[in-house]
């Protein structure tokens, strides 16, 4: 199981399948190949939809962004 957090909270954001996570992977800059954080802002899930987002992983998303500029997300596998 892949869990999404807010890092900065540490809350629980939901699940991701594979898919989800790789889309996350191919569209995002990792800074190593174990990093598991990104920075995600309302020009970031633009982006997204532009590339096809999948529909759950774009509401978990906009939920955890709110009408903040920035918000941090992590992943971990369970």
């Amino acid at each position: 199981m892949i869990n999404l957090y807010n890092k900065t909270t540490g809350a629980m954001l939901g699940s991701l399948t594979e898919a989800q996570l790789q889309f996350l992977i191919d569209q995002l800059e990792e800074e190593s190949v174990e990093d598991t954080d990104y920075a995600i802002t309302a020009m970031t899930l633009a982006y997204f939809e532009e590339q096809g987002v999948d529909p759950g992983l774009e509401a978990m998303l906009r939920q955890a962004l709110g009408e903040r500029d920035e918000v941090m997300i992590q992943w971990s596998r369970s």
